[in-house]
C-alpha cells in the first residue's frame, strides 16, 4: 500500500500527533509530586504547566498564518520535532529552571501540533465528511487524558518521572516518519507576501500579560494590586495596538474579518463556554472525589474516566451524525443543554454524594461536552475558503486556550473566595488551637492551600499518625477534634464547589443564547483548490 497521500496513513499521523501533545500534559501532571521532590522546587511548581500553556496559546494563531503562507506539511513537521526536542531536554532537567524552560519550548511545538493538526483535517477531508474525522481526532484527545494519568503513575513508580518526557520521543518519531511519507506536497496559491511582525509582536504583547494575569491574580497578586491591574492595563493597550495593526496590515496573522463572520463569531464563543466548564471539572472534582468521598490516591487516575469515556463516545456519533445529515445546530444545542444539566448536577453534591451519583454527572456531562466537539471548529472552517484553513482553526483553536485559562482563573478565584467565607469560622474551632500548641504557631491561615491538604487521604493518614504520638490520655479527644474538624472542612469545600458549578451551569445558559444565532449552513463537499507542485516540502 502506497503511503503518499493515503488519507489513513495521513489520519494515523495526525492522531499520532494530537494524542502525543495531549498525552503529554496528562503524564507529567501525575508525575509533579515525584518532579517537586527531586528538583526541590515545590514553589515553582505551577510554572510547569503556565510556561507551556503561555507559548502554546500566544503561537498557535502565528503558526495558523504561517501554515497558510509555507505549506502545513513543513511547518508540522518542524512543531512535531520542536516538540520532542524539548521532551527529551526536560527529561534531562537539573533543576526547576531548566525544566521551566524547556517547558517552554515544548509548548512552542506543541502549539503547532495542535493547530496544524486541525488544518491538515480541513485540508484532506471536505467539511461535508470531516466532521466523523474532527470526532475522531476530539475522541483521541479525550482518550489520552484517561491513559495519561494511569500511565504516568505507572512510568513514575517503575522507571522514573524523566521518561514521561522521554516517552514522546519514540511516539513523536513515528508520527515524523508517517507524516513525512503521507501528507501530499501541495501548497494553495497564496500571494506571497511579508510576514505579519507588527500583528505578532502585539498578539504576544496582548496575551502574555493576560494571560499571566489571570494566573496570578488572587494567588500569586491580589486582584486589584499594581501587578495585576497594571498587566491588564497593558494587554488592553497591546490589543488596541494589534486591531490597529491588523486593520493596516495586507497579509494580517488573524484578519480582523473573522470577526464579521456570525459563524465564526458564534461559534469561538460557544468553543470559549465549554472549554471553560471542562477545565473547571477536570481541576475540583478530582479533589472531591478523593476528600469527601474517599476515592484512594491510587486509583485517582480513574477518577475523571466516566466524564472522558461519555465524551468520546458523544464525539464519535456525533461526528457520525454530522456527516451523514449535514446537519449540526441540534446538536450543538442539545449539547450545550446537556452540558449545562450536567453542570447543574454538579451543583447539588454534598458530603453524602456517593460515588455513582458522581460517576452519573460525569457522564452526563461527557455527553453533552462530546456532542460539541466535532462542531465549532468544523462549522468555521466551512464557512471561509479553504485557502484561509489555518488562520481560521488558529483562531478557533486561540479561543479553546482561552477559555481553558479563563475558566480556570475564573472558578478558581470564585472559589477561594468561598471557601474563605465558609471557613472564616472555622478559626475559632477547638482542633485549630490544638494544632497551633501542637506547631508552635501563634496563627494558622485557614485558607483554599489548607483545605486542600487537608482534604488530601495521605495528609489525613499523616495526621492520625501524628496523634498517636500524643499522651493516651489526650488521644481520644484529639481525635475526635480532629474527625469534627475535618467534617467542617468538608462540609466547606462541597459548599463552595456545589457555588461554583452553579455559577457554571449559568455560563452554559449562555451557551444556550448564544447557539440561538448559529446559522446552519450547507456542508462544502469538495476541498477544491489550486495547488501546484513544490516538490518535496518537508
Amino acid at each position: 500500500m502506497k503511503m503518499k497521500n493515503n488519507k489513513a496513513f495521513i489520519l494515523l499521523g495526525i492522531i499520532l500527533a494530537i494524542f502525543l501533545a495531549t498525552l503529554d500534559q496528562m503524564i507529567v501532571s501525575t508525575a509533579m509530586p515525584q518532579i517537586v521532590r527531586d528538583l526541590n522546587g515545590l514553589e515553582h511548581l505551577s510554572w510547569v504547566f503556565t510556561a507551556y500553556m503561555l507559548t502554546s496559546t500566544i503561537t498557535m494563531a502565528i503558526y495558523g498564518k504561517l501554515a497558510d503562507l509555507m505549506g502545513r506539511k513543513r511547518l508540522y513537521i518542524i512543531g512535531i520535532i520542536i516538540f520532542v526536542l524539548g521532551s527529551a531536554l526536560s527529561g534531562l532537567s537539573q533543576n526547576m529552571d531548566q525544566l521551566i524552560f524547556f517547558r517552554a519550548l515544548q509548548g512552542i511545538g506543541g502549539g503547532a501540533v495542535m493547530i496544524i493538526s486541525f488544518a491538515m483535517i480541513g485540508d484532506v477531508f471536505p467539511p461535508a465528511v470531516q466532521a466523523k474525522y474532527q470526532g475522531m481526532i476530539g475522541g483521541v484527545a479525550a482518550l489520552s487524558s484517561i491513559i495519561g494519568p494511569l500511565l504516568g503513575g505507572w512510568i513514575t513508580d517503575n522507571l522514573s518521572w524523566r521518561w514521561t518526557f522521554y516517552i514522546n520521543v519514540p511516539v513523536g518519531a513515528a508520527a515524523l516518519i508517517i507524516l513525512i511519507g503521507a501528507l501530499p506536497s501541495i501548497r494553495t496559491k497564496v500571494k506571497a507576501a511579508a510576514i505579519d511582525f507588527a500583528g505578532s509582536f502585539f498578539m504576544t504583547a496582548t496575551l502574555v500579560p493576560f494571560l499571566l494575569a489571570l494566573t496570578w491574580g488572587g494567588n500569586q497578586y491580589p486582584w486589584d494590586s499594581w501587578q495585576i491591574l497594571g498587566m491588564l492595563g497593558g494587554s488592553f493597550l497591546a490589543l488596541a495596538g494589534f486591531v490597529y495593526s491588523e486593520s493596516k496590515a495586507k497579509n494580517a496573522i488573524l484578519a480582523l474579518d473573522l470577526f464579521k463572520n456570525r459563524v465564526f463569531i458564534v461559534a469561538s464563543l460557544s468553543t470559549l463556554i465549554t472549554s471553560m466548564a471542562m477545565f473547571g471539572v477536570i481541576m475540583f472534582i478530582p479533589i472531591f472525589a478523593q476528600g469527601i468521598i474517599g476515592i484512594t490516591a491510587t486509583h485517582s487516575g480513574l477518577i475523571l474516566t466516566p466524564m472522558m469515556l461519555s465524551l468520546i463516545v458523544a464525539a464519535v456519533i456525533s461526528g457520525q451524525v454530522i456527516s451523514r445529515t449535514g446537519r449540526y445546530k441540534f446538536l450543538a444545542f442539545g449539547g450545550i443543554l446537556l452540558a449545562g444539566l450536567g453542570m447543574y448536577l454538579f451543583s447539588t453534591i454534598t458530603v453524602a454524594t456517593t460515588n455513582t451519583e458522581l460517576v452519573f454527572h460525569m457522564a452526563v456531562l461527557g455527553l453533552g461536552l462530546g456532542l460539541t466537539i466535532p462542531i465549532f471548529n468544523l462549522v468555521s472552517l466551512n464557512a471561509f475558503p479553504v485557502t484561509r484553513v489555518g488562520e481560521v482553526t488558529a483562531g478557533s483553536q486561540l479561543f479553546k486556550g482561552l477559555g481553558g485559562t479563563i475558566g480556570i482563573a475564573l472558578l478558581g478565584g470564585l472559589m477561594n473566595s468561598q471557601l474563605a467565607t465558609r471557613m472564616a469560622s472555622a478559626a475559632n474551632d477547638p482542633f485549630v488551637g490544638m494544632l497551633k500548641k501542637m506547631s508552635g504557631k501563634s496563627e494558622l491561615v485557614m485558607d483554599s492551600k489548607t483545605v486542600q491538604a487537608l482534604l488530601n487521604p495521605q495528609a489525613q493518614a499523616k495526621m492520625k499518625t501524628m496523634i498517636t504520638a500524643a499522651p493516651k490520655g489526650m488521644q481520644a479527644n484529639i481525635s475526635q477534634g480532629f474527625e469534627h474538624f475535618l467534617g467542617i472542612v468538608k462540609e466547606a469545600y462541597t459548599g463552595a464547589l456545589a457555588h461554583v458549578f452553579f455559577l457554571s451551569t449559568g455560563i452554559m445558559l449562555l451557551g444556550l443564547i448564544v447557539i440561538i444565532f448559529l446559522p446552519e449552513k450547507p456542508l462544502r463537499k469538495t476541498n477544491k483548490i489550486e495547488v501546484e507542485p513544490v516538490g518535496i516540502v518537508v
